[in-house]
């Protein structure tokens, strides 16, 4: 068949046009608390995505809901047309191989050694064996740059940043289709995770991997996101307020109206702080401890 059709057709195709991730009015609540409520998101093929927003909005939350670590209280996640809260466990488990998850503090198994802990996800899923998985975890080392003497070392022998980049390889293994980040900078030096960044930048060219970022680093965001999506407390929300308060390109962040966004994104308490201060006496969950600012302050007042 002609190259152009062949083209033509690729491009015209459901799954070329289809998102490859999708929430419907999805949302998380644990008795009382609301978590998330009605999340609506589309998520295109290869795109970058952060999620950003201060701590207790759910981003992790959410995350963990994408891949079916959390099953949504209402509403519905869709991976590649799957509505995947209808999966049974089998085929839940096979959906899985597509899915790589870098965790906050890399959560690598003490008691492995580092080629241990990238072969995790091949051992789970039993392929492939031997000198060929092998030669995958040298291989996927190699792209976060790290040596291969590092292999037969322990995580305590590590570094935070290389444990942060063995966490990378390791969910890298399988080659997924959607990698999920969760605070992937968080207690780096700002070379270091200048150095994350890159190697999220690069992976995306090399795998046109689907890439999701929660994280309160806006220099991060800012420079690896297509896209960033902002989520805001729910139990702050008044009645009716969409739970999401930006979702666009980088460029168009500083000129979001809401104060909200501004004020998360400048890294201003404004009026913030004002209401921690309100709340104090009232048993609200955002209660401000007074002796805490005032020690951080160096005023030593009880």
């Amino acid at each position: 068949m002609d190259e152009s059709i062949l083209t033509q057709l690729s491009t015209t195709s459901p799954l070329a046009t289809r998102p490859i991730l999708e929430t419907r009015g999805m949302s998380l609540q644990f008795g009382r608390q609301v978590v998330l409520k009605d999340i609506s998101v589309s998520l295109n093929r290869g795109e970058t995505v952060a999620i950003i927003g201060e701590s207790g909005c759910g981003k992790t939350m959410f995350l963990k809901a994408l891949v079916g670590l959390l099953s949504p209280t209402s509403g519905s996640v869709i991976f590649d047309g799957q509505d995947i809260q209808k999966l049974n466990d089998q085929d839940m488990t096979n959906l899985r191989k597509r899915f790589g998850f870098v965790f906050q503090n890399a959560a690598l198994f003490d008691s492995m050694t580092i080629s241990q802990n990238i072969a995790f996800p091949l051992r789970q899923h039993g392929v492939p064996k031997g000198k060929q998985a092998q030669n995958l975890i040298t291989e996927r080392l190699a792209e976060v740059g790290l040596p291969s003497n590092v292999l037969q070392k322990r995580p305590s022998q590590l570094s935070g940043g290389m444990r942060k980049r063995v966490g990378l390889a390791r969910a890298l293994i399988l080659e997924p289709d959607l990698l999920l980040y969760d605070e992937p900078t968080t207690g780096l030096d700002p070379i270091m995770s200048d150095i994350i960044n890159e190697l999220m930048m690069r992976t995306r060219k090399r795998y046109s991997v689907t890439s999701i970022i929660v994280t309160h680093d806006m220099h991060s965001a800012r420079k690896v996101a297509d896209r960033i999506i902002m989520l805001y407390p729910y139990s702050r929300l008044e009645v009716g307020e969409p739970q999401i308060l930006f979702d666009g390109p980088p460029s168009q962040l500083e000129r979001s109206r809401d104060r909200r966004v501004k004020q998360f994104v400048n890294g201003e308490a404004g009026e913030r702080l004002m209401e921690m201060l309100a709340s104090r006496g009232k048993g609200h969950p955002d209660t401000l401890n007074l002796v805490d600012l005032n020690s951080h302050h160096g005023t030593g007042e009880k």
